[in-house]
């Protein structure tokens, strides 16, 4: 009896898995595979992440190119909240960035630095975007992919989506790393390539840029990097700027780094005002999303974790106003600001598709991002592969 109790826990724990840890359901595993992961799950268990890492050239003449990226991570991050998998889970994403071609950056290094590892932090992304400075440099593309490639901590799950957008304008084969070779490294690493020229789509074409992307599948687009983005202001971009002021005052920081984060997500509001008023609103959107989620300072985030307990929270790193109250003050005053939360993103979507409705009838050439175009219909592309799908 005992024998049969575990089989049928092993059946049991087999659908769990192929239902809850694989996007790509279509995929067909081994059974002595799919039994090993229900013996030892935990070795197994992987969340729904997709990472993207971004490759941006800083030399001189690529300011354009790094405009577009600060103004248009909001519209990326608030087209992926719409995205889900095959089981209907919602994927969270993880995105790193490196600049290459700057003669500030190393020589020995070959002009190539790691600004930030894989993270879900959107303001520490946001931050890390516009600390981005351009100098003249040499960009050395099959550098900068094996570099990015070798250092990341890229998930091994082959349902899950990994990309590397690499964006330039010089030859692709340029230095004497064999971009070839970077690109064997991401095939082995089941990693999807996509190179975004900045210039001409021949000379992309030319200079190795779509050959660059062929090779492991990836999308080759060209783009004007200095063109001007025209945001379209709407009726609806004062009241969401409000919301967010009031979406931020429902933050409760906690822990050593709560006070700076609650610093940060200011500077982050204030960069993208200065940037336009459309950004901030973007910006405002993306914070009433699933993807803003700050619950290793944010108490509110913190307390929909299973794992958080808000006993393990020494009373000095409480903020003022809760230190010294009990477990269940700190719980009522908690719960009252994620209801007061809730209630202001619902309030921001339902303004955000009055807002694109009004851009939708009104704008009647596509003045968006090029850089923006370029990622999200890749994304949308090779999702489809992994058994993703929009709503």
């Amino acid at each position: 009896m005992k024998t049969f109790k575990q089989l049928g826990s092993i059946g049991i724990s087999l659908l769990t898995l192929s239902t809850v840890y694989a996007c790509n359901i279509n995929e067909k595993k081994k059974p002595i595979e799919l039994i090993a992961q229900a013996i030892e799950p935990d070795k197994h268990k992987e969340a729904n992440i997709v990472q993207i890492a971004l490759l941006l050239d800083t030399s001189n003449s690529m300011d354009g190119l790094i405009n577009q990226a600060k103004s248009q991570l909001w519209d990326i991050v608030n087209e992926f909240s719409y995205a889900k998998c095959g089981n209907d889970t919602r994927p969270s994403l993880q995105i790193a960035l490196y600049q290459y071609g700057n003669d500030n950056l190393s020589a020995n290094e070959g002009y190539i630095q790691q600004v930030l590892g894989f993270s879900s932090d959107l303001d520490e992304i946001s931050e890390k975007l516009f600390s981005l400075t351009t100098n003249g440099g040499e960009e050395y593309c099959g550098k900068v992919l094996q570099t990015s490639l070798h250092q990341l901590p890229w998930n091994k799950n082959p349902d899950l989506l990994r990309m590397i957008f690499i964006a330039g304008n010089e030859p692709f084969d340029q230095g004497r790393y064999n971009y070839r070779t970077a690109l064997t490294n991401a095939n082995e690493k089941d990693v999807v390539v996509n190179t975004i020229f900045c210039g001409n789509y021949d000379l992309g074409v030319n200079t190795n840029w779509k050959n660059g992307a062929s090779l492991t599948g990836g999308e080759y687009m060209a783009i004007d990097h200095n063109k001007k983005v025209v945001h379209i202001n709407t009726p609806y971009d004062d009241i969401i700027i409000k919301l967010n002021s009031r979406l931020n005052n429902t933050y409760v920081s906690y822990g050593s780094m709560g006070k700076s984060k609650i610093i940060a997500q200011e500077v982050q509001d204030s960069n993208a005002l200065e940037m336009q008023e459309a950004v901030a609103v973007k910006r405002a959107v993306s914070k009433s999303s699933r993807l803003y989620n700050n619950k290793k300072w944010d108490l509110v985030d913190a307390y929909d974790d299973v794992e958080f307990e808000i006993s393990s929270v020494e009373n000095d790193e409480l903020p003022e106003e809760l230190q010294g109250k009990n477990e269940k003050e700190i719980k009522t005053f908690v719960e009252s600001k994620k209801n007061e939360r809730e209630e202001i993103q619902k309030e921001i979507q339902e303004y955000n598709k009055k807002r694109l409705a009004y851009i939708s009838e009104h704008q009647k050439d596509d003045k968006s991002g090029d850089l923006e175009n370029a990622m999200i219909k890749a994304i949308k592309k090779q999702a489809k592969t992994k058994n993703y799908s929009w709503e």
